[in-house]
């Protein structure tokens, strides 16, 4: 059986606002079917990331592909998903109302959007005001209006902000099932006990890509178990060389 293509492949990646470096050389290959986390510090660059993925952050300089496509292409418009941190959902609407009205730009059917509405687990809830919902519900009505689109990709920006620890596990199971049914998964977060949870992790520090590896792969080379302390062990071995990169890249600019 042959692998699956690449559901994302970044080369020589640079992003830039203004005179500010935002991410900077990065090369990666997310594989498809599986849940890949995005790991990092606030300001690392993983939003920046993600927005390039899915076709709304101008590119400086490289290429990203997704799904075979340049990122951003229009077929991808019903092929990627995106949830933001900000819940982009109407609050005056209840739940089914806002996953119909998505799903209406997908054509998607009455039992897409009640699928999609079991996924994040609101069955009960969907006749309620969005606006009636406690943090973590509004939340998940806004993975369901991503979900009812059925995308082959997943972009997730902090899914897990604010909600409880039976909340993310919950959520983390339903990622589990999504990649078991062949729904690639390109999760962020800056909590480190989530890693455990994917497949691949990037790891991401002052817009360079530290590595590329698995949870497994993290705690050896940060001679850790616990992969937040790993992750610290790896920012200090690697720190000399993020300043040198960065410093290369700011005289080469100025010579340029």
């Amino acid at each position: 059986m042959s692998p699956l293509p690449a559901a994302i492949e970044a080369t020589g990646l640079h992003v830039s606002r203004s005179r500010t470096k935002i991410l900077r050389g990065l090369n990666f290959t997310v594989d498809a079917g599986r849940i890949t986390g995005l790991l990092g510090p606030s300001g690392s660059g993983k939003t920046t990331l993600m927005r390039v993925i899915v076709g709304v952050q101008r590119v400086t300089r490289g290429t990203v592909t997704v799904l075979g496509r340049p990122a951003g292409s229009a077929p991808l418009r019903h092929d990627v998903g995106y949830v933001t941190q900000g819940a982009s959902v109407y609050a005056d609407l209840s739940v089914e109302a806002n996953v119909r009205y998505f799903g209406a730009m997908h054509g998607a059917t009455a039992a897409d959007v009640a699928e999609a509405i079991a996924a994040v687990g609101l069955e009960s809830l969907a006749r309620q005001k969005a606006a009636d919902l406690s943090g973590g519900q509004f939340s998940r009505v806004s993975l369901a209006c991503a979900l009812v689109a059925h995308p082959q990709l997943l972009v997730l920006d902090e899914p897990t902000v604010g909600l409880d620890p039976v909340l993310r596990a919950e959520l983390w199971e339903r990622f589990a099932a999504m990649a078991a049914t062949g729904t690639t998964l390109l999760v962020s977060s800056h909590v480190m006990e989530e890693a455990s949870h994917c497949s691949s992790l990037l790891l991401l520090r002052d817009g360079l890509l530290l590595a590329q590896l698995t949870p497994t792969e993290l705690a050896q080379r940060g001679r850790s178990e616990d992969l937040e302390r790993a992750f610290l062990t790896i920012i200090k071995t690697v720190e000399p060389s993020i300043d040198g990169a960065k410093r290369g890249q700011e005289e080469s600019q100025v010579t340029s």
